[in-house]
């Protein structure tokens, strides 16, 4: 959109000047060419020859035209006063126009001005340009950050639920930003620098509003990513203009977010970033640089803690951390109810209830399903959200949003559901798996069918026989389709089923010590398991021990899945003549199904 600045009046004005200034030159130029200039005397003898055709009179010029066409022009003295009586005697076509000396004259002078008006102009725009191509070079250099204003809404603990162990780790941060002379008086010092550590969606964000909201101080927000540029030298300015506004604004709170974009460990065997290191660099600088107890907190977020650079998490810097885990139960219902307050909901919502199914969310998904939930009964024009509109909302995010578009044929569904039977029974007669939530052969995301199981508790640790059990639990799908259709029908559907079953079993080998044969060794490298033998500072027959014994796991459950499913035929062609018939089974219709089979 065109916008009517000083800069584009002048440069528009500039332009149109030279444009009139051409355009008159070229039309001079033209005229001069085209036209006969003739004396007086001439324009007489040729009026007396009846030569003359028209002509037209502008006060002393006249310019016609001779019989033949062509065009002439004179200047007539002041003394003929007899010119129009001879004209008209020789029948010439007389025009004539009012004297136009003060036009004449003006644009005369316009033009003899226009060279100067010309280099005025451009000597003018370029000064603009320049001042502001310094404003620019000088903001270039200036950090990025949002700062909270009087006028936005302030955070309190009371608004994060959950995070009860960091909260009470901040309460002493939030104490010493309202009074850190009592701090001072006693000779302790604050740390200088607290490192928000965790899965994506916890609240680290927000824990840093809490505090400075709690306090009552300057929130600076920003992200590492900002200060790291392609020109060396950006990043460490924009890191020295933070700390300076910052300093300007005590008590005062830092917070960068997704720190490992600036402090990544230096001299990595991927090579390094010379803009990225000197604004690290900087920034030790900055740490270092500003007393302790002076009102000034840094607080730094990220998801990778394990890839920060030592020199930045040592002691004196970062030297306070504070890990921010998944919600358990308790917390999780805590986090729903908060959420709660910004939606309409039923009063006999249980959000206990809710918050068991719901294991293993953060507190930003726990967020975003109430919101799924809400936009769900907006769209079916309910005024308040029920149970209802939470399940679906929860099977849209767990399982994936329904594929209407997807028709299966009859073949298709028998399969599917003989696929997903398979998995079913598996996961029923376990003794140490979850609970079943569902099955479905409803297609949903990438997948068309699938059994969902969701824990009854919070688990920290998982034994070797449960991780068997979700092997042979993956395995079933396949091996349900070997058994109905035969080991040359199977299809690709196993594929995600197969990837999850060889991920636990290469963890089982390299990670946990479960192999027979490689003992308690953590064989897990960062260069890849499948970067060869030489990786793990071994043997060289190494590799093949682990691929060994990857498979001996995997072939194991497979067979154990398609043993148990000859065993349980009857219960497995139960199942899937209800999956085709209801498309979707809840874990106690499942229980139902089941228990009659074994009653018969």
């Amino acid at each position: 959109m065109f916008k009517f600045s000083k800069k584009n009046i002048v440069f528009f004005t500039a332009t149109l000047l030279i444009g009139i200034a051409f355009f008159n030159v070229y039309n001079g130029k033209i005229q001069s060419r085209q036209v006969l200039q003739i004396d007086f005397s001439d324009f007489v003898k040729e009026t007396e020859a009846n030569n003359i055709k028209d002509v037209l009179i502008k006060g002393f010029k006249v310019v016609g035209h001779f019989n033949n066409g062509t065009v002439f022009t004179t200047v007539v003295p002041f003394q003929d006063r007899d010119l129009v009586t001879r004209l008209m005697k020789h029948s010439v076509a007389i025009k004539a126009y009012l004297p136009e000396e003060m036009n004449g004259s003006f644009i005369q002078i316009l033009i003899s001005w226009l060279p100067m008006i010309l280099i005025i102009s451009m000597w003018l725009f370029s000064i603009k340009q320049i001042g502001q191509g310094s404003s620019r070079a000088m903001g270039f250099g200036k950090s990025r950050f949002r700062k909270t204003g009087e006028n936005d809404k302030k955070i309190s603990f009371k608004d994060v639920a959950g995070a009860d162990e960091a909260k009470e780790d901040l309460e002493e941060i939030v104490d010493f930003l309202k009074d850190p002379s009592k701090y001072k008086d006693i000779g302790a010092r604050m740390p200088k620098g607290v490192l928000l550590s965790g899965p994506p969606g916890t609240g680290k964000t927000l824990l840093a509003r809490a505090v400075a909201g709690e306090a009552n101080c300057a929130f600076f927000s920003t992200a590492a990513s900002e200060f790291v540029e392609m020109f060396v030298g950006v990043g460490a300015s924009r890191v020295r203009d933070l700390f300076t506004k910052a300093k300007e604004n005590l008590p005062c709170i830092i917070f960068i977010d997704e720190i490992d974009a600036m402090g990544r460990q230096r001299g990595s065997a991927f090579g390094g970033n010379d803009e990225r290191e000197q604004t690290l660099n900087e920034f030790l600088v900055q740490l270092d640089g500003f007393e302790q107890n002076t009102g000034l907190v840094i607080f730094a977020a990220t998801n990778r803690p394990d890839v920060l650079d030592s020199a930045l998490t040592r002691s004196g810097r970062f030297d306070r951390r504070i890990s921010v885990n998944l919600p358990d139960l308790k917390q999780r219902e805590a986090i729903l109810k908060v959420h709660a307050r910004k939606i309409k909901s039923e009063e006999s919502l249980d959000w206990f209830s809710i918050a068991k199914g719901t294991i293993g969310f953060s507190g930003a998904d726990l967020e975003n399903l109430l919101n799924e939930s809400a936009l769900l009964a907006a769209r079916k024009k309910i005024k308040e959200i029920t149970t209802n509109c939470i399940e679906e909302a929860k099977d849209k995010i767990i399982l994936g949003a329904l594929q209407k578009s997807i028709t299966m044929n009859e073949k298709d569904r028998k399969l599917t559901a003989y696929h997903e039977a398979g998995h079913a029974i598996l996961a029923y007669y376990s003794k140490n798996s979850d609970p079943i939530h569902k099955a479905t052969i409803v297609p949903r995301g990438r997948a068309l069918g699938m059994v969902v199981q969701l824990p009854e508790n919070d688990k920290v640790s998982i034994t070797k026989i449960e991780l068997i059990e979700r092997i042979r639990i993956a395995m079933a799908g396949r091996a349900a389709e070997e058994k109905i259709f035969g080991a040359d029908f199977i299809t690709s559907g196993a594929s995600s089923d197969i990837k999850a079953a060889t991920n636990i079993a290469k963890s089982m080998v390299l990670e946990y010590g479960m192999s027979e044969k490689l003992g308690m060794v953590n064989k897990k490298e960062e260069s890849g398991y499948m970067a060869g033998p030489e990786n793990f500072g071994s043997s060289n027959n190494l590799k093949e021990i682990i691929d060994s014994e990857i498979k001996k796991i995997l072939d194991d459950a497979y067979k154990f899945a398609l043993n148990f499913l000859n065993e349980k035929a009857k219960e497995l062609e139960a199942l899937t003549s209800n999956l085709l018939e209801k498309e979707t089974l809840s874990g106690e219709e499942i229980d139902v199904i089941l228990k009659e089979c074994e009653s018969k």
